[in-house]
């Protein structure tokens, strides 16, 4: 009887590469181009998620030679029902990378779900004439995918917020290296968890939210030179949400589309009726399915400031304020008592133990609008705050920045040119980008980005969501996991678990 032994993508790679040798060496760079990668030496990559945000992101990943993504996952198998700040917006994207004008022409709405996601992969690789490409797997379950994709080396993750843990938890503990979108989890005890698992099994990990910016280093710098005394608060505000914000859930119960594995989206969370005002790009409004806007925005201002400033530990209390609303009903004026979605608009306050290179300090969020009052150093050069910016106030001047602490300036103008005048202007140096992660991955070390340094930023903008739903000021003991000073705000740290889905 004879039998056949099966090999991975890398020992058929390794086979055939050996088998030519025996006829000829010839240098990569010969074959290739100088920019050329061998099969072999590429980081192969398992993509969940083939959404908006999924697919805009994997038309200019696809074309970087260090990795080869070899099998796309998504509940949803194909649909044009998708939300985006454009509506022609990913089709043109897939286009430039197929450099076919003509891609998604019968496509009526902005396209989305694994039929999208493999339909553009096995096209982008097909174009390559040097190599064999034997196509792109395709998943419903990302559960499958890891047990078929054993070779796989990484997976990105582009799922809504509450299934990160849940994926990246089961694709560490398989030994893959995982790259994921903000936030790493949208309750505090996944958020630890996803950290904890990250550091048990040693793979490499990355958040996408990770940057380095010159105008913190600056910020940073002018601290410590005590341009504005001794650092006292720290304002971040932007006009986001950028999707529909409800505030109770909706007592219609439209049929699931065909295709879609309502039960595979929804993941960990207790069941419910599908409704298309959970999905898609909508999904980070809702308590149970996002982070609200300082989850999607406060990761990228936020966190490259605290590693920057050394802000190593999360906030020791949390103070929320949200929009309310009332409705009619029987021609009287009723409050809309909202336990599902964060607010309209918000202001968080949160408060830090002093850090190693800084004082005791409070950190404060705005959103949907919401902003600080102009400070008087503005209103004498005739200014006003912008839409979105950051502020460092001490108790002897403040700095004025771009959102993401971008283009710092001391403020007024006059104290600025006092304070500059004869120094050398510092450089800008933003730096971001795939490879970052895609080499930390290929080399087994994790990137300046990983899980491991998140930890305080993950935290404290978990917080702010339990300061939102507690309505009351919540006091946070980090090493315990539990707020000190309303018990019952305990709940909203963890969430009860779909049976099947517990972690």
């Amino acid at each position: 009887m004879s039998s056949t032994k099966k090999i991975n993508r890398r020992q058929f790679i390794g086979s055939a590469t050996t088998a030519s040798l025996a006829f000829t060496i010839v240098p990569r760079h010969v074959i290739g181009g100088p920019d050329f990668v061998a099969p072999s030496d590429k980081l192969t990559l398992g993509y969940i998620g083939c959404g908006t945000q999924g697919m805009r992101e994997m038309t200019s990943l696809i074309a970087n030679p260090k990795i080869r993504i070899v099998a796309v996952c998504d509940p949803n198998k194909k649909s044009t029902d998708y939300v985006d700040w454009s509506p022609t917006g990913i089709r043109d994207g897939i286009r430039k990378a197929l450099e076919d004008p003509t891609w998604g022409e019968a496509y009526n709405g902005i396209p989305g779900g694994r039929d999208i996601g493999q339909e553009f992969v096995e096209k982008y690789y097909a174009k390559d004439k040097t190599t064999q490409y034997k196509g792109c797997a395709s998943y419903e379950d990302y559960r499958e995918l890891l047990e078929k994709e054993k070779d796989i080396d990484a997976l990105k993750i582009m799922t809504p917020d509450h299934l990160h843990a849940t994926i990246s938890i089961a694709a560490m503990k398989k030994g893959k290296h995982v790259v994921i979108h903000k936030p790493i989890a949208n309750r505090m005890y996944e958020t630890k968890l996803t950290i904890d698992t990250a550091r048990k099994t040693g793979v490499s990990t990355h958040l996408l939210a990770w940057s380095k910016r010159s105008g913190n280093d600056v910020v940073k710098k002018w601290i410590s030179d005590g341009a504005i005394g001794t650092l006292k608060e720290i304002h971040n505000w932007s006009y986001r949400p950028v999707w529909p914000q409800w505030t109770t859930n909706p007592q219609e119960t439209p049929a699931i589309p065909k295709d879609f594995n309502w039960d595979l989206w929804l993941g960990p969370v207790p069941d419910r009726p599908y409704h298309p005002n959970y999905t898609h790009c909508v999904f980070r409004g809702w308590y149970d399915f996002g982070g609200g806007s300082i989850a999607d925005m406060g990761h990228y201002s936020l966190w490259p400031l605290f590693l920057t400033l050394g802000i190593n530990t999360p906030a020791i209390s949390a103070e929320a304020y949200g929009t309310t609303t009332r409705q009619v009903i029987d021609h009287v004026s009723r409050n809309v008592v909202n336990d599902v979605a964060f607010p309209y608009s918000s202001i968080i306050r949160f408060k830090f133990a002093k850090q190693e290179t800084l004082p005791a300090f409070d950190l404060f969020w705005y959103d949907g609008g919401m902003k600080p009052h102009t400070p008087e150093e503005l209103e004498v050069d005739g200014k006003d705050l912008p839409q979105e910016g950051m502020m460092f106030v001490g108790d002897k001047g403040k700095i004025l920045a771009g959102f993401r602490c971008d283009d710092p300036v001391l403020i007024p103008e006059a104290r600025m040119k006092q304070y500059t005048e004869g120094k050398e202007k510092t450089g800008d140096t933003n730096e971001r980008g795939d490879d970052v992660w895609i080499d930390a991955f290929k080399n087994k070390k994790q990137s300046p980005g990983s899980f491991l340094y998140a930890s305080a930023i993950s935290e404290t903008i978990n917080l702010g969501a339990v300061a939102l739903r507690a309505r009351k000021k919540v006091l946070y003991d980090s090493a315990k996991m539990e707020i000190t000073n309303v018990p019952e705000a305990n709940k909203f740290l963890r969430r009860e678990y779909r049976k099947g889905w517990e972690l």
